[in-house]
């Protein structure tokens, strides 16, 4: 029987805007030191229950296939679940010589898939939920940028496929909040307009009221403003 020291182990999870827990780990692209070996770039480190698996064969398929659209937006994509090496490179193989998914075929996963055996990382990062499975790696995404620092997770069931254009798309919000100082509304997508900081104090927040610039302000809490979506995508996609 698991003892509370032993569950909160396996459960502790890195928040964000904490250090990515740093690890060495064997890979099918060969070893890797974490995060070191990516600094300076966006990184998307995600868990798999297993291979062999038809819905985590849906999703290699899918990353795969996204993988040049994520290296031109500064992203790479690091892959793991709780399987040895030799499982992984069969696994691959099968992929690209057997399966087909939503019209996409020959599909070679070309980025790095950890070897976890020991579930060491996965313990690192609360990639194992006792609840879900005491065994395998639940559905983990983790958005680290380029300093090495989370700002995004996401969970989600071994039953349940990930929502790829949604991974995209937080990456994409995340670097254009950076680069241009703004937030970003719900289901923001570039070329929709972005939210400015509220307003600090109560001078600047009469200001906005009244100005005739390029802030929309419907109260002095909420200001908008637009955005070119080529803009956004200059500035954050690599030509």
């Amino acid at each position: 029987m698991e003892t509370t020291q032993e569950k909160e182990q396996i459960t502790a999870m890195p928040r964000i805007g904490d250090n990515a827990p740093a690890f060495h780990a064997v890979t099918t692209q060969g070893d890797i030191n974490f995060p070191d070996d990516y600094v300076g770039k966006w990184v998307i480190l995600f868990s798999h229950p297993a291979d062999f698996t038809p819905v985590c064969t849906t999703e290699f398929i899918t990353f795969a296939s996204l993988e040049d659209k994520f290296e031109e937006a500064n992203c790479k994509l690091v892959g793991l679940s709780i399987d040895g090496l030799y499982s992984h490179i069969a696994w691959l193989r099968t992929i690209k010589d057997k399966i087909e998914f939503n019209g996409m075929k020959n599909v070679e996963v070309k980025f790095p898939l950890i070897e976890d055996i020991t579930m060491e990382v996965a313990k690192k990062y609360g990639m194992v939920q006792p609840g879900e499975s005491k065994t395998q790696a639940v559905r983990a995404v983790f958005f680290i940028d380029p300093n090495g620092i989370v700002r995004a997770i996401i969970y989600y069931p071994l039953s349940l496929g990930r929502n790829f254009d949604e991974i995209y798309r937080a990456l994409i919000a995340m670097q254009t909040a950076d680069a241009f100082k703004v937030a970003t509304p719900a289901d923001w997508n570039p070329g929709d307009d972005v939210i400015v900081s509220p307003a600090g104090s109560c001078g600047v927040a009469e200001e906005r009221m009244t100005s005739t610039d390029e802030l929309d302000c419907k109260d002095w809490f909420f200001c908008t403003k637009k955005l070119d979506k080529d803009e956004v995508l200059d500035t954050i996609l690599k030509k």
